[in-house]
């Protein structure tokens, strides 16, 4: 299923704001939370250059999202939900900035990243997303999704649907 998002986009913590419009192929593997988290990543690290990965989920190997710098290198790599050890440190050797946006459990991704020895795990940056928001805006997923999305002080606030969810985004390094 292909979802269109229309974000207002006010990042007040990093000065971005944008009207965001683009579209997601649902994989049929996919859950609708990590369909959504791929949206909220994609927003929430919006830059020029910033796309989904060219293959989607199909390619397990590719990342969900990345940023291409000049000269061709990666600038940002982005992973979703709880990505393995091997497949962060491929990344870490490929991309200046690695981001994992994940609706589980953070502790254990940071657990995974210490035990499997990734390249830089340390500067892995997590932004966690509580089960609870997640839950609210699976609710109100349409095919075609308005979105105003304001980030401030670490507070995230997505109105859909004519009502607001909140969360304070849990970011730490692994």
């Amino acid at each position: 299923m292909l979802y269109r998002f229309q974000i207002e986009l006010s990042d007040i913590d990093r000065g971005v704001y944008e009207t965001l419009d683009f579209r997601i192929a649902q994989h049929p593997s996919e859950i609708p939370v990590y369909l959504l988290t791929r949206a909220l990543a994609y927003a929430l690290s919006y830059r020029e250059g910033l796309e989904f990965s060219s293959h989607g989920l199909a390619d397990p190997d590719q990342p969900a999202l990345l940023a291409m710098g000049k000269h061709g290198a990666t600038d940002l790599i982005i992973e979703i939900g709880n990505p393995t050890a091997r497949k962060l440190h491929k990344a870490t050797k490929t991309a200046r900035e690695v981001v994992v946006y994940t609706y589980k459990n953070p502790e254990l991704l940071k657990e995974q990243i210490k035990a499997g020895d990734v390249h830089r795990g340390d500067e892995i940056k997590i932004v966690a997303l509580e089960s609870k928001f997640m839950a609210e805006l699976e609710s109100r997923l349409e095919k075609t999704n308005r979105w105003t999305v304001i980030l401030q002080d670490g507070r995230l606030d997505v109105t859909a649907g004519g009502q607001t969810s909140s969360t304070e985004l849990l970011k730490n390094q692994a």
